[in-house]
């Protein structure tokens, strides 16, 4: 018993030393990021960014589309 004993005893040492440093470590990012006064775009605007650019470049595209498939006899030569 006294080897279980042993092995729980490092065990829980060891957790108890992986636990400090992430709290530690968790903190001093907290704390960075607390310093820092510009963190970027706020989510949203990131958002609305990013789908009007997918939306423009879809009427891009169908307009290309639509222009192919209407000059595409003239385009072939035909």
């Amino acid at each position: 018993m006294k080897t279980i004993r042993d092995a729980t005893t490092k065990a829980a040492v060891s957790l108890a030393i992986v636990t400090s440093a992430a709290r530690e470590r968790l903190d001093l990012i907290r704390q960075e990021a607390d310093q820092a006064s510009d963190r970027g775009d706020g989510p949203i605007s990131t958002v609305i960014i990013i789908m009007a650019s997918i939306a423009g470049a879809l009427v891009i595209a169908g307009a290309l589309a639509v222009l192919y498939g209407k000059y595409a006899t003239k385009l072939t030569g035909e």
